[in-house]
């Protein structure tokens, strides 16, 4: 489950503030095929890598897990 709303919310993101997918990686420092494997659901990715596509899509690490549905929700 985790997974998929991953995938659905880095690709919705994604589109949302206008990237590529190229772009994207270039931006976290991972090929292109690591990211799309991302959006496929064919790999997760580490946390550091995580953590910087939250920082560059500005949204948290729980909106992009599915943990809440408010993307700039940080817990205390």
């Amino acid at each position: 489950m985790m997974r998929e709303v991953l995938a659905q919310r880095l690709r919705q993101c994604r589109k949302e503030r206008g990237f590529t997918q190229w772009q994207m990686a270039v931006y976290c420092d991972i090929t292109e095929k690591a990211y799309q494997n991302y959006e496929l659901m064919t790999r997760e990715p580490k946390l550091e890598i995580l953590v910087r596509i939250a920082d560059v899509l500005q949204v948290s690490l729980d909106y992009l897990t599915g943990r809440t549905d408010d993307p700039t929700f940080l817990k205390p």
